[in-house]
């Protein structure tokens, strides 16, 4: 085994982060639940002898007694047993001083046993001695083991729970399996008998000398060695049809018409749904992926009739969505042929606009108008501009000026050779300019972006955008939106859900940037993948259809086994990986 010589272990490493002490031992023991199981961190002012000394927050032990014979003898225990389910479990005592005669234990012991011994002297207690490098199983009779150790040594102490075995290391190397067939609930343990012994524990709080990482990916490829070799019945035909009827019903599901026709075609398998039916969902799927929620409502909406007005907590759902994407800039309704707030089933944007979010709301006073929240925000940055319009730049398409080239909505430019900043939201008024502008020159030409999935095109159209239409719009929808909220929460007395995911959109409004807010997460495009599986579950199921595939399934019942395993704390589990088993 290798020595880690950088200050960091191997699995700092791997991670490539610096974490304090309880991300450390989270890491080392991920399928550990300290509420159930908590992990040793500290040596336990209860279950110690009188002669042990604590301190340095009851990480360092020394010896306070006289140390004549072996009855002066004093041993610790950790504050609690190790987990099972850490599958591997190691920690580390520095010797800072080897005392008079270096009479040190270091090791196991299970609850109860005589802390007025070294750890190894009683039964059920393992412990390899310092004096001698002899290790003691149970009996005051030790055993040929390995070397002496001694002032400045590090030794490490490591319980595999998966074969009850029990090894050591000094300095960073291995000294071999010390102990067989141990027995569960061991502590961390150290024994001290002489004046002047002084150790320093460390339980993962900081990189071990040793590389305990190397072992742990030994025992996750011999776990995952054992899974891809447990038999199963029937033959290679059999489940090889099988997986291809899951991967199917996965790729209809999901609505990927075409792979499907293809996977089907290959495998010569059927599929359980119309093709037309797949194509409609996926439709409605792309649409909201691109934030185009109200016209993904007013599409579920034509072609699943009844199924939003009989599902009010979903349509409640999806539109606080719209009014997060209103917000971001990818959906605004601007249809005069029904209000905002029919939330039966939304109109068709005429004219979907890419905008910008109400560029400020901090300093709001009385009936300000838009225009005037415009200029204020102009003026906070530091410009002369005068338009009451702003520049607004969609980060999905190419946008030219009449002039020089705007990059991409974050940096600045120049117009008829003065000074003009553009943003697309995201600067949201910060930006740092500092010359004179006029925009009244200034085009937006419009271009079109495509979403260049299978079957389907969508387009979206950019264009410059009235502010003061556009806030108006945000407004009103939101105000349609409470009122919906106290009708749905008179109809179900209370909804919870429903009132946080209300609360959490309308407060995209309290920044003048809510891209860096606290909610500003909402705004992120993954935040449209949960909206997509609730709707297109729901689509399937009113169709009588199974709301998740097979595959979605088996994979939530693999992960909830190995949670199973780790309440019953089966030690394999630390190691099982369903990722790791698929890949």
């Amino acid at each position: 085994m290798a020595v880690v010589n950088s200050g960091r272990s191997v699995m700092d490493l791997q991670f490539n982060i610096d974490n304090g002490p309880v991300d450390r031992l989270t890491r080392l023991y991920p399928a550990v639940n300290e509420d159930k199981t908590p992990l040793p961190r500290t040596w336990s002012p209860k279950h110690k002898f009188n002669f042990i000394g604590l301190s340095q927050n009851n990480l360092r032990v020394h010896y306070k007694g006289h140390g004549k014979t072996h009855r002066d003898a004093a041993s610790v225990q950790a504050t609690y047993p190790i987990p099972e389910t850490c599958g591997l479990y190691y920690f580390e005592v520095k010797i800072v001083s080897k005392g008079r005669d270096g009479y040190m234990g270091i090791g196991l012991s299970t609850h109860g046993v005589s802390l007025n011994r070294l750890p190894g002297w009683d039964k059920n207690s393992y412990g390899y001695h310092g004096d001698d490098g002899h290790s003691f199983c149970s009996s005051g009779t030790g055993q040929p083991y390995g070397p002496t150790f001694t002032t400045g040594d590090v030794i490490g102490c490591g319980l595999n729970l998966i074969d009850n075995t029990c090894f050591y290391t000094k300095n960073g190397h291995h000294l071999g399996t010390a102990f067989r067939d141990l027995p569960p609930n061991l502590y961390p343990t150290v024994g001290l008998q002489t004046p002047g012994e002084v150790v320093d524990t460390n339980f993962g709080q900081e990189p071990f000398i040793f590389d305990i990482d190397d072992m742990m990916k030994e025992l996750r490829t011999r776990t995952l060695l054992e899974i891809n070799e447990f038999p199963v019945p029937g033959s290679h035909g059999e489940w090889q049809a099988i997986l291809n009827k899951v991967v199917s019903t996965y790729l209809v599901h999901h609505g990927f018409s075409n792979t499907a026709e293809a996977f089907a075609h290959v495998t010569e398998q059927s599929i359980n749904e119309d093709i037309g039916s797949m194509k409609n969902r996926q439709t409605i799927i792309k649409l909201v992926l691109a934030g185009r929620m109200g016209e993904a409502i007013e599409k579920t909406s034509r072609l699943y009739p009844g199924l939003l007005e009989n599902n009010q907590d979903l349509l409640f759902m999806l539109k606080c969505r719209q009014f997060v994407e209103m917000v971001n800039g990818s959906d605004i309704e601007i249809s005069h042929k029904k209000p905002v707030g029919n939330f039966n089933a939304s109109p068709r944007p005429s004219s979907p606009i890419q905008m910008s979010v109400i560029q400020s709301t901090k300093n709001l006073k009385g009936k300000q108008t838009v225009e005037e929240m415009n200029r204020t925000n102009t003026a906070r940055n530091g410009t002369n501009c005068t338009s009451d319009m702003p520049i607004i730049v969609s980060d999905d398409c190419d946008v030219e000026m009449d002039t020089d080239e705007v990059q991409n909505g974050h940096g600045d430019s120049c117009i008829n050779g003065k000074s003009t900043s553009t943003n697309n939201g995201y600067q949201n008024g910060n930006s740092n300019n500092h010359g004179d502008c006029d925009t009244s020159s200034t085009q937006l030409e419009s271009s079109s972006c495509e979403i260049d999935e299978e079957d389907m095109d969508v387009d979206l159209p950019c264009r410059r955008t009235g502010s003061k239409e556009s806030v108006e719009r945000i407004l009103e929808f939101g105000r349609e939106l409470n009122i919906m909220s106290q009708r749905l929460k008179l109809e179900k007395n209370c909804n919870l859900r429903n009132e946080r995911i209300l609360e959490n959109a309308f407060s995209l409004l309290a920044y003048s940037n809510p891209w860096a807010s606290p909610v500003g997460w909402q705004l992120d495009p993954v935040q449209r993948e949960y909206v997509c599986a609730s709707l297109n579950s729901a689509i399937l199921e009113s169709s009588n259809k199974p709301r998740k595939p097979p595959l979605e399934v088996a994979m939530v019942h693999a992960h909830e086994l190995v949670r199973f395993m780790s309440l019953a704390e089966v030690s394999s589990c630390a190691f099982a990986s369903v990722e790791e088993v698929l890949e």
